[in-house]
């Protein structure tokens, strides 16, 4: 069975240098986490991209808040993949609802076209969705090659069942990434529970937004 992978969601430079020293597979480039992570700035990007050889994943967010976007908004999210096309990231990270909370299938597609061919990944807006299984479809029908989501609003571990029934469903169809609270003293229940063969961490120990290596070693113990 091959081994599963693992993403570090990372908020400076600093993180992306000891992600990839520690093996980790993929960084998720972002700022603000206090907000859960908005577009990095282009020159952390740039530089970010000259330290690791690691793939580099980038979050295309706007704003913190709700993941229903403006007519500005969504020209801004644009104009933002196409800028970072040119700096040879290797993939997008980004979702986009309706007001009614489902998922808007007309954005998403303009920006996974836009930003096709580097794969994109639907992030935790997946997590406020009513109907998950419906989500799934959609989302497979919008080009998306992962999914972030812990399942459940709160955590990867009280979303665990819904987990390990999505990756079920998706049937290799879509990558279901754990991801919310997952950490080295739980990753172990929910690999056994989900089957999943990509996992999502910010590897953060206590305040800050500096990853931890012991931590991310301790994550790839367990895959």
């Amino acid at each position: 069975m091959k081994k599963a992978q693992l993403e570090i969601a990372c908020f400076n430079l600093e993180s992306a240098v000891i992600a990839q020293e520690n093996g980790a597979d993929r960084v998720e480039l972002c700022s603000n986490r206090t907000v859960g992570g908005t577009t990095p700035d282009f020159e952390l990007t740039k530089t970010v991209r000259k330290k690791i050889t690691i793939d580099l994943n980038v979050m295309i967010r706007p704003r913190g808040g709700d993941f229903v976007y403006s007519d500005f908004e969504f020209e801004q999210m644009k104009s933002e993949i196409l800028t970072l096309k040119k700096l040879h990231v290797d993939g997008f990270v980004f979702g986009i609802l309706n007001q009614d909370g489902i998922i808007n299938e007309q954005q998403n597609k303009d920006l996974v076209a836009l930003a096709n061919p580097l794969p994109c990944t639907f992030h935790r807006a997946f997590d406020g969705i009513e109907n998950k299984f419906q989500a799934l479809e959609s989302l497979i029908e919008c080009g998306f090659k992962t999914i972030l989501t812990s399942g459940k609003i709160t955590n990867v571990i009280d979303g665990s069942d819904v987990l390990a029934t999505l990756v079920e469903k998706a049937n290799n169809r879509i990558v279901i990434m754990p991801g919310g609270g997952l950490r080295s003293s739980n990753i172990g229940l929910v690999k056994e529970k989900t089957k999943a063969i990509f996992y999502h961490s910010s590897a953060v120990i206590g305040m800050g937004e500096l990853v931890n290596p012991e931590e991310i070693k301790a994550l790839k113990a367990y895959l």
